[in-house]
This record gives C-alpha cells, sequence and structure tokens, in this order.
C-alpha cells in the first residue's frame, strides 16, 4: 500500500477516538462550570486527556498477543483514548461519576474502583470505561474512552510513583517499594482529613 494512503487510513481510524475525547472534554466543561454555578463549589480540579500513538497501541496488541492491526483496537483494547479528572475531594470524584452517569448518551460498560479497594502498591483511583457516540458527517460511531478519577492526592502520588518506575525501568529497589506503599496510606489519610474539613466548612 502506498504509504500516503496508509498514513490517511491510519488518521482516519484513530479521529473517532479524538473526537470522542473532545465530546468528553466538552461534557465535563460543561458540568464543572454549571455545579461550581449552582453550588459554588467546583468538583473538577483539572483535566487532561491523550490518545495513544500508534505504536503504543500495536505494543500494547503484540503484548495481548494479538495481530498487530489497528483495526483491532476498537475491539480489544479500552484505553486508547484516555482522559484523566482530577477532584479536589473523594466524594467529588464519585459525584461527576454520578453526573456522567446521567447522562443518556454516556453508557458506562464497566467500573473499575481503586479507592474502595486499592492496589497492593497503594493505587488509587476510580477507573471508568465509558462509550459515547460520536456524529460523524456519514455514520455514528460508538466510542470508547478510559476515564480516570481521582483526587489531587491520588494525582500527586500516582505521577511520582510512575516516575520512579519509569527512572528504574519497572525495576524499583525493595526499599522504594515499601516507602510508595506507605506514602500511599498517608496520602489515603490526607484524603480523608481534607474531607473532613470539607464537611465542616459546608455544615457552617
Amino acid at each position: 500500500m502506498d504509504i500516503g494512503v496508509a498514513d490517511d487510513l491510519l488518521r482516519r481510524s484513530l479521529v473517532v477516538y479524538k473526537f470522542a475525547v473532545d465530546e468528553l472534554m466538552t461534557k465535563l466543561r460543561i458540568l464543572s462550570e454549571e455545579f461550581d454555578l449552582v453550588h459554588r463549589h467546583d468538583p473538577i480540579e483539572h483535566v487532561t486527556h491523550r490518545v495513544k500513538r500508534p505504536d503504543a497501541i500495536l505494543d500494547k496488541l503484540r503484548r495481548k498477543g494479538l495481530p498487530t492491526d489497528l483495526a483491532l483496537a476498537a475491539e480489544h483494547l479500552d484505553d486508547v483514548a484516555g482522559v484523566r479528572v482530577v477532584c479536589p475531594f473523594v466524594s467529588d470524584v464519585y459525584r461527576v461519576r454520578d453526573m456522567l452517569a446521567r447522562q443518556s448518551d454516556v453508557e458506562i460498560l464497566r467500573t473499575k474502583d481503586y479507592i474502595a479497594a486499592p492496589k497492593p502498591n497503594g493505587y488509587r483511583s476510580l477507573h471508568l470505561i465509558v462509550r459515547i457516540p460520536v456524529f460523524l458527517s456519514d455514520r455514528v460511531e460508538h466510542v470508547k474512552v478510559e476515564v480516570q478519577l481521582r483526587t489531587i492526592a491520588m494525582d500527586f502520588w500516582a505521577t511520582l510513583e510512575h516516575k520512579l518506575y519509569y527512572k528504574y525501568d519497572d525495576q524499583v529497589p525493595a526499599g522504594f517499594v515499601e516507602e510508595l506503599t506507605a506514602t500511599a496510606a498517608i496520602a489515603a489519610e490526607l484524603d480523608a482529613r481534607m474531607q473532613s474539613l470539607h464537611h465542616e466548612v459546608q455544615r457552617d
């Protein structure tokens, strides 16, 4: 196949994920601004997003033992498109989840609650796989997006944990693993205390 044609097909196959992220970002912005206007509290601190690069998609298909064909991504991968929502408080994480779930064109396919049940290393976050419609000129595509919702403390811990693992090429010394687990517990305690203070302020 001609390289130019192949590149065009690649862009067409991935652009729907960008559009899906755009749709979700718009929804989150509206929810953020409307909730702040009505309740004088913004449940969203900030939002980041990404669409996996083609080489990363092919690498993940390879690790799953699947043919390296981008056409398989929609069927077998849930995280080609990703949105990360960082919230001030734990209650906001579930509040944003509930607001998304109430939207008729947002279908929550799967939920993994690593806040209620943290990973062994202490990682905490709420993961959703959602599917939303993308209206194109000639059809409607229903696209999966991974949504990670976490507090500022959870995001701080997860970001530094990722940097450490990257530095050591996933071979982090045992002492680091123990310290990371301990600091995750500190971050969880911070979240709990800040949530308590938030409730106190709301009662006043």
